[in-house]
């Protein structure tokens, strides 16, 4: 070969490799271009157009498999579900918050398995992981399936031994499925943090009573008030589904799992009708049915079934303290005052019941100085050092028209605990009774401040626009 022919050959050569390179080049710099634009739409918040700047990045820069994981974070910031799922799946392997932004794209479009299935992919991926774990056992529990909950929750103690929150959590769980064990779990919660000891002690008088119910039936109820006690009507309306499924005539379980219906706002009535028939004596049947009734706002059926309660149990004061409300909201006043007074004979050392007769007599300005006053004071001495015996005794001496005494009480109470919503409300209106506008004002400011979305805060607001437009 001439020296000329080798030239004009490295020549051709070199223009086809320019060619190549040319050809291959812009693309490359196009999805590396698009990277930028996309960490820029970022850090001003426009989402969606980053979540598209990845996706076209991860369609150029093919070797780049976290520009996927990229985008579809983006896009589920964006809150678009779907499309932040489409492009988490074309990533194929993600990272464990990879795989917890999958699930949550499908949460957010409605497909609960798909939701459960990312999580255990991940796992498969990465082996026991606990961000995974807990996202897991969340989902379980949303789905309502408890025993997996309960078992995912198992495996993530393995990473977090002294968590106390997934201790108490597992002895409710195995209070259903395993009650043996569940009082353990419940008290090692309540030692590593004690604001779990009082719903330990809860369900620890609901497994011991259950322990020495020989019907398992009845030992499912008596767990399931337990858990209903501390708000957990999920768990216990599965406890009670269960006592109806093994002895389907057993009243109170009928009863019972209504009352459960009530609180996850399901109708209850063919329960509760199905308890009275099977047991019109039962007191604790007949009350059930008569909360239902109060709160459909049918009194006189209310009155009637919880009339019936007491007069089959006469020494049991929340009957009566539950008839007297119900007398109360149909504005029968002098029966339900006499029903409060009896509960308080039944059981003159519960500060509940003095306390509910002392609220009684404030709230509806019956006999605040001959009854409410001596039923505050009564609940004062059993319940001293506490601001809310302070408050309520104040609130009754301002409605008996005593407001030297109420000021002098509620400033107790504020000193006891100077975060308390009513006490300022209170003082307030003993302030707005002596003409002191001034420190009534101040005072409604602080309990509407303290109380933004509650009863106490409402009633503040409307009380500084009507003295204060």
């Amino acid at each position: 070969m001439t020296l000329k022919t080798l030239v004009s050959a490295l020549s051709r050569a070199g223009i086809v490799l320019g060619l190549i390179v040319a050809t291959a080049l812009p693309p490359v710099a196009v999805g590396y271009y698009e990277v930028h634009q996309a960490r820029a739409a970022l850090s001003q918040g426009r989402l969606q157009e980053a979540a598209q700047a990845l996706e076209h990045a991860a369609l150029l820069l093919f070797w780049r498999n976290d520009l996927w994981e990229q985008a579809g974070k983006a896009a589920l910031a964006s809150n678009d579900g779907a499309y932040a799922a489409r492009l988490l799946e074309r990533a194929g392997r993600l990272s464990v918050a990879g795989w917890r932004d999958l699930a949550a794209a499908y949460r957010t479009i409605g497909r609960p398995a798909e939701t459960i299935h990312a999580l255990e992919r991940g796992l498969d991926q990465h082996g026991p992981h606990p961000l995974l774990l807990r996202e897991l056992a969340l989902e379980y529990h949303a789905q309502e399936d408890y025993q997996a909950e309960l078992a995912t929750w198992q495996a993530y103690l393995t990473f977090d031994r002294s968590n106390a929150a997934v201790h108490h959590r597992i002895g409710l769980l195995l209070s259903l499925f395993h009650p043996d064990a569940a009082l353990a779990e419940l008290d090692l919660a309540a030692q590593l943090d004690a604001a779990y000891e009082s719903e330990a002690q809860t369900m620890r008088s609901a497994l011991y009573l259950a322990s020495h119910e020989s019907e398992p039936s009845k030992r499912l109820v008596i767990i399931g008030r337990g858990l209903g006690l501390l708000r957990e009507w999920r768990l216990a309306h599965l406890a009670f589904q269960q006592a109806v499924q093994l002895d389907g005539q057993n009243a109170e379980a009928w009863a019972w799992l209504g009352e459960a219906q009530q609180h996850l706002g399901q109708e209850a009535g063919p329960a509760l009708e199905q308890a009275v028939t099977l047991d019109p004596r039962s007191a604790q049947v007949r009350a059930l049915y008569g909360l239902y009734w109060k709160r459909q706002n049918h009194l006189p059926n209310a009155i009637e079934h919880l009339r019936q309660a007491v007069s089959l149990e006469p020494q049991q004061p929340a009957y009566l303290v539950a008839l007297a409300d119900a007398y109360a909201l149909a504005g029968d006043l002098p029966p339900a005052l006499e029903a409060y007074r009896q509960a308080t004979l039944l059981a003159p050392n519960e500060v509940t019941y003095w306390r509910l007769l002392a609220t009684f007599c404030a709230q509806y300005h019956i006999q605040a100085l001959e009854v409410g006053v001596p039923a505050a004071r009564t609940a004062l001495a059993l319940a001293p050092d506490q601001a809310d015996s302070y408050d309520l005794l104040g609130w009754v001496y301002l409605i008996a028209g005593l407001p030297d005494q109420a000021e002098q009480a509620l400033q107790t109470a504020l000193h006891l605990d100077e975060r308390h919503a009513a006490a300022h409300l209170h003082l307030a209106m003993v302030y707005l009774e002596t003409r002191q506008w001034q420190p009534a004002r101040e005072h409604l400011t602080r309990a509407q401040s303290l109380d933004p979305q509650g009863v106490i805060g409402r009633q503040a607001e409307q009380l500084l626009r009507l003295y204060f437009p």
